[in-house]
């Protein structure tokens, strides 16, 4: 970092429209502490962000509904002052036929992509020359089912995911136990399927993180509670499995559990994944040369339901955004280890779902 830089830290939850439920904060990195600069209301349920620093403009999902009355994904497009912190609306926009879960911004041409899990749709936006939410531009809907009679009875898309080079975009369908992969037409605004990849059944795929060297991707299951190493084929834009772990300690776990958000590393030695239940954060390390994982650590992540967790982008800190504990409790990371520890520094927020860390010029 800069010394005309500092560590903004930007988060979405759960709330309903006239309750406060985004938020940003700027974070002292010697310490770890968050102090909170804006907040907004206005949004349902605005639990996923994407921010573009260089731009100065952050993105949300929200909840609306048509004309009709039906339910309806919404994109925001907020500006925001990197001095101040405040936020400030510039357009919102309907987008899906069906609640999202999830956004994604394309670094090489102005795109949103946002997933509906309850739709099993996913939906390519463009965004406009001054950073708003431009037209829907096309809509993939994926259908069938997966082997969880409850949770996988219907396709459930939960999040989407460049590869390295920016050619696919991965997207993972919890209810169909498959990794959906499009390529681009940025010409013509469309997303074309490449191919598919089948996970183990009853596994269901949530999010991914690629590894620094782009030669691997792992998979975080929501439904079985695992972990899955791929090869990754940048040539072919191809998964090979390689192995999967669970993210539960040996000897298994007597309540209910569910995982969350995957991490790596910035320098590809550690793996990271939420479970929601155990209420943990659990570490591996990663081998380079093969990309299978050994069990480092399972740390509590001070609080329920850790849907989301973010490392900043110095690798320094782990941020976890407890849902039920509503709280976003920082985590210091030991560089050699790869273990993490809890540094105090917690702070309140209402059903935190999401959160985002990024260096900001000013």
């Amino acid at each position: 970092m800069s010394v005309n830089q500092k560590l903004l830290v930007f988060a979405g939850s759960y709330a309903e429209t006239e309750d406060h439920s985004i938020y940003s904060f700027v974070m002292n990195e010697a310490s770890g502490e968050l102090t909170q600069l804006d907040q907004v209301s206005g949004f349902k349920n605005p639990t996923f962000l994407n921010v573009d620093a260089e731009q100065r403009r952050l993105y949300a999902i929200s909840e609306a509904t048509t004309a009709e009355g039906k339910k309806a994904g919404e994109a925001a497009s907020f500006a925001f002052d990197p001095i101040s912190g405040s936020i400030k609306l510039l357009n919102r926009a309907l987008t899906v036929s069906g609640p999202t879960c999830h956004i994604q911004r394309d670094d090489q041409k102005p795109y949103l992509i946002v997933v509906s899990y309850h739709g099993g749709m996913a939906g390519l936006l463009e965004i406009t020359d001054n950073g708003e939410i431009g037209q829907l531009l096309d809509t993939q809907q994926h259908e069938g089912k997966g082997a969880h009679p409850e949770r996988q009875d219907r396709p459930h898309p939960h999040s989407t995911f460049f590869s390295p080079d920016g050619r696919f975009v991965l997207i993972q369908d919890l209810g169909l136990d498959k990794i959906f992969i499009y390529a681009i037409d940025r010409e013509n605004g469309k997303l074309n399927l490449h191919g598919t990849t089948n996970t183990h059944p009853g596994a269901g795929p949530r999010h991914l993180a690629f590894h620094p060297n782009g030669n691997y991707a792992f998979v975080i299951n929501e439904v079985d509670s695992s972990i899955t190493s791929y090869a990754w084929n940048q040539q072919e834009g191809t998964l090979t499995s390689i192995e999967t772990v669970p993210t539960l300690p040996a000897g298994g776990f007597a309540g209910e559990n569910t995982t969350a958000e995957i991490a790596v590393s910035n320098d590809g030695r550690f793996l990271y994944g939420s479970n929601r239940g155990h209420d943990s954060i659990v570490v591996h390390a990663i081998d380079p040369e093969s990309g299978r994982l050994t069990l480092v650590q399972h740390e509590s992540t001070q609080g329920g339901h850790p849907r989301h967790f973010a490392m900043t982008p110095n690798g320094q800190y782990l941020l976890c955004a407890n849902r039920d504990g509503n709280n976003i409790v920082t985590f210091r990371v030991d560089q050699e280890s790869g273990r993490i520890s809890p540094t105090g520094n917690s702070i309140t927020v209402s059903k935190p779902v999401c959160v985002q860390p990024v260096y900001v010029n000013v």
